[in-house]
């Protein structure tokens, strides 16, 4: 496995490639190019595409949004109905199946505010569909949703708080929303990746909690999750590698110099970096200074782009009406 951290089934591809130079027997990568985004699909078939990876099995569907995508509406709009698309393509919903909605994360900390901050924007209508069905239209879906927060402040797992609710409540798929880390500063708060394998509270940060999944809950899972930080460590690695591929573009090809250059075993160079900066810095890890509003235009993209797949027959129009 790479030894760098990602949540992302893309990079852990894509790194596997760069230092094992072929495909995986097991995974299958499809791409498209579209005007808003760029849509990976990376499918996961059998265990040894899975041991490799370092994923479960199952699909992996990440969108690479435009640079400025958080100060454009238009763009913002687009890329939820692609959100919404893809949501639709991983789980069947029946008009009268119940969807319930998860915000993981803590409120508290900007980062990690994405899942409860999403669920600020879900358009929640189970209860209306219980209590007042005259007042609302067939057509509409009945939506319930949560963000449990974390262990270090309510002191129960959060499996544990979404699985009580699915017994009571028998919602038939739960969809969760979780910040995630990436190894590639390009892509922090600039890709959403859509799974139906599940989720792991807090593994964006190495704090790995029990998972939430359809073994763990019983009923379909759908996780959300956008890269929000990236470890300093990544940050220190990738810039050595541009300064010895700098130092290589100038170095004469006949010299020893680029020789050793291009010798550099860049996987025991990223455990090295690991080993000299723990002791200064630990497990440090990083977000760009505007992720206040970062955070905040990423809940809606994900907020309508949930809406748009559990309320088909209402356009976006209706439903910002309803959530605003």
């Amino acid at each position: 496995m790479i030894n760098v951290r990602t949540d992302l089934a893309v990079e852990a591809n894509e790194d596997y490639k760069k230092v094992h130079k072929r495909e995986i027997d097991g995974v299958i990568i499809n791409e498209e190019e579209g005007e808003s985004a760029k849509i990976t699909e990376v499918k996961i078939t059998n265990q040894e595409g899975s041991v490799k990876l370092g994923k479960p099995i199952g699909n992996y569907i990440t969108i690479d949004m435009p640079e400025l995508t958080m100060y454009d509406g238009e763009i913002m709009d687009d890329v939820s109905e692609i959100v919404g698309k893809y949501i639709r393509k991983l789980v069947d919903m029946d008009s009268e199946k119940t969807g319930l909605v998860v915000g993981l994360g803590n409120r508290q900390v900007t980062p990690d505010a994405l899942g409860p901050k999403v669920t600020d924007s879900i358009m929640v209508t189970r209860h209306l569909k219980e209590v007042m069905p005259e007042a609302i239209d067939d057509d509409v879906r009945p939506v319930c949703t949560i963000a449990p927060g974390v262990l270090g402040i309510t002191g129960i797992e959060t499996v544990e708080i979404i699985k009580a609710l699915v017994e009571k409540i028998h919602p038939d798929f739960v969809i969760c929303i979780d910040a995630l880390a990436s190894r590639k500063i390009q892509r922090v708060n600039r890709s959403i990746q859509i799974s139906d394998t599940g989720i792991s509270p807090g593994a964006g940060v190495g704090n790995h909690r029990l998972e939430i999944n359809e073994n763990s809950l019983g009923v379909k899972v759908i996780a959300i999750g956008v890269p929000t930080v990236v470890h300093a460590a990544t940050i220190a690695n990738d810039s050595i590698d541009l300064v010895i591929d700098n130092l290589a573009s100038y170095a004469n090809k006949d010299s020893e110099f680029y020789k050793l250059l291009t010798k550099i075993d860049k996987e025991e160079k990223s455990i090295l970096i690991k080993e000299i900066l723990n002791p200064f810095i630990g497990d440090l890890i990083v977000t760009p200074k505007e992720v206040d509003y970062v955070i905040d235009s990423l809940a809606k993209i994900i907020a309508v782009g949930i809406n748009i797949a559990i309320q088909p027959n209402l356009d976006l129009e209706e439903i910002n009406k309803f959530t605003n």
